[in-house]
């Protein structure tokens, strides 16, 4: 498999993540998004993904997949042990529903298209720029903060004491969070279930640091 991926993206962070829970291979194909005014425009490319967008990940036979949770669905699918999800319905219904949390809630609002359209076309300064993400980050971590906290199903973890799907997503938001220097001190539960996904290899190898297209 070659998973095109880009350092610092959250999205592709994340199924680099699943990948090393389930102990899969995979060729790592960098796609830079600002070198060049991003390759991910570039017309090879956009065959592979019409969206521009990172991850991508080509299997073995040709096919290619996109967005982040669908992909780590399909690895979830395919390569079912270790699980990334819960067993009961109503349970990865829970874990899905916090995914989706950081997916379609917070990341979206603050993706780097809509944070050089606010910059580029709205004319907003970078000191703006920046309070519209930490904005938005903050008051989104906040409703996962409250999920988290209040519910008996969270252990070590997002879902008890294995790492699972909640936590792919989850830090690499924090990793966004901390590099835009937004305020965590609302959300005590995030930053130690963070630290202690970051102590797992699985989760240390996939961090942007530890790319090789890291700058």
């Amino acid at each position: 498999m070659k998973l095109y991926s880009y350092f610092r993206s959250s999205a592709s962070y994340r199924v680099r993540i699943a990948l090393n829970l389930k102990g899969l291979a995979c060729d790592v194909v960098p796609v830079h998004l600002l070198r060049g005014g991003g390759e991910q425009l570039s017309p090879e490319y956009r065959r592979l993904n019409p969206d521009a967008l990172v991850p991508s990940l080509q299997l073995d036979e040709g096919t290619v997949l996109t967005q982040s949770l669908a992909i780590i669905e399909y690895l979830e699918e395919t390569h079912p042990q270790p699980a990334l999800l819960p067993a009961a319905a109503h349970d990865r219904a829970w874990v899905r529903s916090i995914a989706l949390a950081i997916a379609c809630d917070i990341h979206p609002i603050n993706n780097l298209r809509v944070l050089r359209y606010l910059v580029g076309e709205m004319k907003l300064s970078e000191e703006d720029k920046n309070r519209w993400y930490r904005h938005w980050v903050e008051q989104g971590l906040a409703a996962v903060e409250q999920t988290l906290a209040s519910d008996p199903r969270r252990g070590r973890y997002c879902l008890g004491d294995t790492p699972g799907l909640a936590d792919c997503f989850l830090v690499p938001q924090m990793a966004n969070a901390q590099r835009m220097q937004c305020d965590l001190s609302h959300v005590p539960t995030l930053v130690r279930i963070n630290e202690a996904c970051l102590a797992l290899e699985a989760f240390a190898a996939a961090s942007p640091a530890r790319q090789p297209d890291a700058e």
